[in-house]
């Protein structure tokens, strides 16, 4: 019998899941439980090379919404298993990992006191993905259970880049610092455009950028992250869809005041109704916002030049930082998918030895090289695998 991995990423309403092949590395499901706890709780369920299926039923809880994914999964007529059985260990996506962790680890009481003390700085993320945790164990408390971080691939950042410039205590006492997020993202691109370069990783500098609707930046050499630009939290660094990125911190305050907020509103504010959505009053889906420009909207057009130029800066940031650069490598839904976006991240840049080739780039969610033959910086569109990532990282460890 197989080695199946049940791969978890659980939101404050949602549950995303996939099933995978640990032998043929394949996924034999996937799947999302929308609306928990949320009248009009909906599941779609696809099997590989089978119909989707969509089963709407409400749930008061991520529990009761587990139970409906096991259940899903075991269905004689679009299960992929014929028992519980069958599935070996879980791994699961926690956001927040603090400075615990620069690894993937099996989940113990020690591992969530450290899941729950990053609350504070991942409220979002940290309090569903424990709750996910505690969810499957309570329904397969005789397997592995892993905790996968999207912090850990950046704990090879050096103190130059992770501090901040604030009293030392603040470090000290708070752990105020930058981590970095959609490590299992950054990590994955990385090892495929080491693959494509055909050098050994440790000789690689590569400047991977996840465009999604959350988006951040790194610096990779030789494998290891030397800089990322999201921060404490995943507000810091790029225009994101609902994120402001970099502003001066002094802004805050002034909104505060003009606004009549209080912190919590004004955290929303950033992180809720500012960057693309805010900047473009169109939407936070490019896809709209590129539809927009092209119909002659201003403020649409503005708003791509402001998150390329964005990106631009730290790709040239990043380069001065790892004296070269073998390869900047484009992923994440933006990424895959934004022909336009990608040209004009890339355009103007030929002194740095980045030169598109404009045809080639005509590519959707494929796996290619788009730069001329004579860029001296290879460009890749590499599709993200976390899933693939966090299975890998949970067969390794529940199979000691």
């Amino acid at each position: 019998m197989g080695f199946n991995v049940l791969v978890v990423n659980c939101g404050s309403s949602s549950i995303k899941y996939q099933v995978v092949d640990m032998e043929t590395k394949d996924t034999l499901a996937s799947g999302l439980v929308d609306r928990v706890g949320i009248p009009g709780t909906v599941l779609t369920h696809k099997p590989e090379g089978k119909e989707k299926t969509v089963i709407e039923k409400d749930l008061p809880d991520h529990t009761a919404g587990m139970q409906l994914v096991l259940d899903t999964l075991v269905n004689p007529d679009y299960g992929v298993v014929k028992d519980l059985g069958e599935i070996k260990a879980v791994g699961h996506r926690v956001v927040h990992g603090g400075e615990a962790f620069a690894e993937s680890v099996l989940i113990t009481d020690d591992v969530k006191k450290v899941i729950r003390d990053c609350f504070d700085v991942a409220p979002l993320h940290n309090p569903p993905n424990l709750m996910g945790i505690e969810a499957c164990e309570s329904l397969m408390s005789n397997i592995p259970h892993i905790a996968v971080f999207d912090t850990a691939f950046h704990q090879t950042m050096p103190p130059e880049n992770f501090m901040y410039a604030l009293p030392y205590e603040m470090y000290e006492q708070y752990k105020v610092r930058r981590y970095g997020f959609h490590g299992t993202s950054h990590y994955y691109v990385t090892q495929r455009a080491a693959a494509l370069l055909g050098k050994p990783i440790e000789q690689t500098k590569i400047i991977t950028l996840h465009l999604g609707n959350g988006a951040s930046v790194a610096a990779v050499d030789g494998g290891k992250v030397i800089d990322t630009s999201m921060g404490f939290t995943p507000l810091q660094g790029l225009v994101m869809g609902t994120r402001c990125g970099d502003i001066d911190p002094a802004v805050v305050f002034y909104i505060m005041e003009k606004l009549n907020m209080g912190p919590a509103e004004i955290n929303n504010y950033l992180n809720k109704k500012s960057g693309a959505l805010g900047l473009s009053g169109v939407s936070n889906d490019f896809r709209d916002i590129g539809d927009a420009a092209d119909a002659g909207n201003a403020r649409a057009q503005l708003t791509l030049k402001v998150y390329a130029n964005r990106v631009k800066s730290y790709i040239g940031a990043y380069m001065a930082q790892l004296n070269g650069c073998d390869a900047i490598v484009f992923t994440a839904g933006l990424g895959e998918n934004a022909i336009p976006i990608r040209e004009q991240i890339c355009a103007n840049m030929e002194f740095l030895g980045i030169k598109m080739d404009t045809e080639k780039n005509k590519v959707r969610g494929e796996e290619v090289d788009v730069a001329t033959d004579d860029s001296k910086v290879r460009i890749f569109v590499i599709p993200t695998n976390e899933e693939l990532v966090i299975a890998m990282d949970t067969y390794k460890i529940a199979s000691k």
